[in-house]
């Protein structure tokens, strides 16, 4: 059974350049022994049971409901906005999601194997947090708030990260 993990960086994350500004950055990844296309993990991530609670808590905290079938919109290009987040670039193999406040970033990305023919792809999440410039000091911090969460925030990273994977496992072998 394969574990998420934590990862560097892969060359061309559309994350590093935040890495590269001084934000928080982190980044996970868990191998799948299956050809994956960043639609299926799009709209498998977002659709996850665990990721449907945060959906809901957003509802509610901020007025932003979101629904599967946005997902699945997000996943294919059709709409730029989902729940509390646009999406700030896209590419073939890349998600960058910018949040309401512009102060956190959230990244998916999936790689095939560089044997084409073993049908793996790896997929990736990420995160980055913009620090905030103190206006007394003008030093940039992240806050206190972020501080207090980041354990859980690697936490709950890893375990939306398995949640998809299960979500794409489960759909191909239904579909076998």
């Amino acid at each position: 059974m394969s574990t998420v993990r934590p990862s560097a960086l892969p060359a061309g994350a559309l994350l590093d350049r935040y890495r590269l500004d001084g934000a928080y950055t982190d980044c996970y990844c868990v191998p799948v022994a299956c050809d994956v296309s960043l639609v299926q993990y799009v709209e498998a991530f977002y659709t996850t049971g665990l990721f449907k609670l945060e959906r809901l808590i957003i509802k509610w905290a901020v007025s932003l409901p979101s629904s599967d079938f946005e997902a699945a919109q997000l996943a294919r290009g059709s709409i730029d906005r989902f729940a509390a987040w646009t999406v700030e670039e896209r590419n073939d193999s890349q998600l960058l999601l910018c949040d309401i406040q512009q102060r956190t970033r959230s990244w998916l990305m999936i790689e095939s194997a560089a044997d084409a023919q073993s049908g793996a792809t790896t997929l990736y999440f990420g995160s980055a947090v913009v620090p905030i410039v103190d206006a007394e000091t003008g030093e940039r911090r992240l806050g206190a708030g972020f501080t207090a969460l980041l354990g859980f925030h690697k936490l709950y990273s890893r375990a939306l990260l398995a949640a998809a994977r299960s979500r794409l496992l489960a759909k191909q072998r239904e579909s076998n």
